[in-house]
C-alpha cells in the first residue's frame, strides 16, 4: 500500500478532491477494459472475420453513430435517475456485452454489428460520469478535477494494452473477451461499491423541462459545440489519420509508430495535472485558442519532413495542446450547463468526439486520395484555425452570460 501511495502522490500530487476519487479508481478501471480490448478489435475483424477495409470502416462508422446518440441519451436519464445507476448499468452492461463476442465465430456481418455497439454502454455511462465529477466538486476546482479523472483514464490506456495482449497469449481471442469481460465487471464492482449516490453540488432535483430544447434554443453552447466537433476532428487526425500517412506515405514502420505515440499518454500521465495547475489563472479563451493552434498547425511540419525527430516533436506540441483543451472545455461545458440538466449538456458536448471519429479519417483520407498528404495537412490545420476562433466567440458569450446573470438578468444567449 505504501507504493501505491508513492505513486499516487508522485502522478497526483496531495491535491485531488477525496470525494473525486471513487471516480478516478472506476476511470482507471474501465480505461483498462477499455483499451485491453478495443485497441485489438480492428485485427481480430481483419483476422478472424476476414472483413475488409471497406466493410470495417462502415462498423466504425455506425458505431460512432451510435455512442453519439448513446451518450446524450445516458446524461439525459442521468439527470432524471440519478448519475450512479447510469454508469452501473454502462459498467455491468459491458461486462455482460463483450461476452456476446464469444458467439460470432467466424461470421462477419454478427461480429461487426457487435463491434458496432461495443461503444453504446461505455458512452451511456461515460457522459454521466462527465457530470458527476461537476456534482462532487467546486466550480473553482472542476478544471483541476477534470484533469485528474483524465490522467487516470490515461493510465488505464497504457495498462490496458499489456494486458489484453496476455489474454490472447494465454488463450487467443476467447481469451480476450473473457478476460475483457471480467474487467469490465471489476469496474462495475468497483463503481457499486464506492461511487455516491449524490454530490455536494447536485441539482436538488429532476429537471422539470426537456434538455433538447433547451440546448436548441442555446446559442452559446451551441456555438461551443461546433468548436468541440472541430477540435474532435483535429484530434482524430492525430489518432487515426496520422499514423495511416506515416506508414502508407513515409515508410514508417508500423511497430515504430507504436512505440513513438506511447509519448502522448506518458505526458498526459505525468504533466496533465501539473500543467493544469500552472496555468490555472489563465482564462479558458486563452487555453482554448491556444490548444486548438498547437494541435492542428504542427501538422504541416510533415510537409517539409517525416524524419523520427519530426513526427516527435508534432507528437510533443500536439499533447501539450490537448492537454489544454480536455479539461478546460470539460469545466467551460459544466459551468455554462444549467445545473438541472447538466448531464444531458455533457452527453451533447461529449457526443462531438463521435462526430469526430466519424468525419475525420472520411474527410482527411478522401483530400489525400484526391491531393495527397500536404493538402491534407493543411485541411486539418485550417480546421483548427476555425476551431480557435469559434472557441474564443463561444468563450466571450459564456462570460457575457455570466455578466447577465450575477446582475440578475435573463441569460444573454438564451
Amino acid at each position: 500500500m505504501a507504493v501505491l501511495g508513492r505513486l499516487f502522490r508522485l502522478i497526483w500530487g496531495g491535491d485531488v478532491d477525496r470525494a473525486l476519487r471513487p471516480v478516478l479508481a472506476t476511470g482507471f478501471a474501465g480505461a483498462i477494459a477499455f483499451s485491453a480490448g478495443w485497441s485489438f478489435m480492428g485485427i481480430w475483424a481483419i483476422k478472424e472475420l476476414e472483413a475488409g477495409s471497406g466493410r470495417l470502416g462502415a462498423a466504425y462508422l455506425v458505431g460512432a453513430g451510435l455512442a453519439g446518440v448513446s451518450g446524450y441519451a445516458g446524461g439525459h436519464l442521468s439527470d432524471h435517475v440519478g448519475r450512479r445507476p447510469l454508469i452501473l448499468i454502462g459498467w455491468g452492461g459491458s461486462a455482460l456485452y463483450f461476452l456476446l463476442f464469444l458467439t460470432a465465430g467466424h461470421t462477419v456481418y454478427l461480429g461487426l454489428g457487435l463491434m458496432a455497439g461495443a461503444g453504446v454502454l461505455g458512452a451511456f455511462g461515460g457522459s454521466s460520469t462527465q457530470a458527476m465529477v461537476a456534482d462532487l466538486v467546486h466550480p473553482e476546482r472542476r478544471e483541476a478535477a477534470y484533469a485528474s479523472v483524465r490522467v487516470a483514464q490515461n493510465l488505464g490506456v497504457v495498462c490496458g494494452p499489456p494486458i489484453g495482449s496476455l489474454f490472447l497469449l494465454l488463450g487467443g481471442w476467447h481469451a480476450l473477451f473473457l478476460g475483457v469481460s471480467s474487467l469490465s465487471a471489476s469496474g462495475f464492482l468497483l463503481a457499486y461499491r464506492y461511487l455516491p449516490r449524490t454530490g455536494a453540488y447536485a441539482p436538488d432535483g429532476p429537471p422539470e423541462r426537456g434538455s433538447f430544447g433547451a440546448i436548441r434554443r442555446d446559442r452559446v453552447f451551441l456555438l461551443f459545440l461546433g468548436s468541440g466537433v472541430l477540435a474532435q476532428l483535429t484530434y482524430v487526425a492525430f489518432e487515426i489519420v496520422l499514423p495511416v500517412s506515416l506508414v502508407d506515405s513515409h515508410g514508417l514502420k508500423a511497430s515504430t509508430w507504436g512505440f513513438l505515440v506511447i509519448l502522448n499518454p506518458a505526458m498526459v500521465t505525468f504533466f496533465q495535472l501539473r500543467l493544469t495547475r500552472r496555468v490555472r489563472g489563465i482564462s479558458p479563451a486563452v487555453k482554448l485558442s491556444s490548444a486548438m493552434l498547437l494541435m492542428g498547425l504542427p501538422f504541416l511540419l510533415l510537409s517539409a519532413s517525416s524524419a523520427i525527430p519530426v513526427v516527435l516533436v508534432v507528437i510533443f506540441v500536439f499533447v501539450i495542446g490537448e492537454m489544454l483543451w480536455v479539461p478546460t472545455s470539460q469545466s467551460v461545458i459544466a459551468a455554462l450547463a444549467p445545473a438541472d440538466i447538466r448531464g444531458a449538456y455533457m452527453g451533447a458536448f461529449g457526443s462531438t468526439g463521435a462526430v469526430g471519429f466519424a468525419l475525420a479519417p472520411f474527410l482527411g483520407l478522401q483530400v489525400r486520395a484526391g491531393f495527397g498528404d500536404s493538402a491534407m495537412w493543411g485541411m486539418f490545420a485550417a480546421i483548427s484555425v476555425v476551431g480557435a476562433v469559434a472557441g474564443v466567440a463561444a468563450c466571450r458569450g459564456v462570460r457575457v452570460r455570466t455578466r447577465d446573470e450575477d446582475l440578475g438578468g435573463e441569460p444573454a444567449a438564451a
